[in-house]
């Protein structure tokens, strides 16, 4: 894409107001999760490896390793709101444990930054 073309699309307020509104309804930051998880209804889901779990994971996380999801989904509830993590900004297993579960009809949600952000950048809890 050249140089105007980005700048022509930058400049589109209708396009910057669609994007980060879409960006907003499917992620999530850290502060907000921690709200969210004192609700019910909103389940959290790590996708990295059971070992990885094992060391450290958010409080009220629950264990289902991407590799694992296909076969597990059926065990969660659609009228939660499940939120995806993994390792961090870098690391697309939770996009992709998010695209199947809304492909399955699940409300999801992911949260930006995965458990790297969650407990180095913010230093929220974590359960070991």
């Amino acid at each position: 894409m050249t140089d105007e073309k980005i700048q022509n699309i930058r400049n589109n307020s209708e396009k910057a107001e669609c994007y980060f509104s879409r960006k907003l309804a499917f992620t999530l930051g850290p502060v907000e999760l921690k709200e969210l998880s004192e609700e019910k209804n909103i389940k959290i889901i790590d996708v990295r490896t059971r070992a990885d779990y094992e060391v450290g994971h958010i409080p009220e996380a629950v264990s289902i390793p991407y590799d694992e999801l296909e076969e597990k989904i059926k065990e969660l509830n659609k009228d939660d709101l499940h939120v995806i993590y993994c390792y961090n900004n870098f690391c697309h297993l939770g996009a992709r444990a998010a695209v199947i579960l809304a492909r399955n009809l699940y409300p999801v949600m992911e949260l930006s930054g995965g458990f790297k952000t969650w407990a180095e950048d913010f230093r929220f809890a974590v359960v070991q």
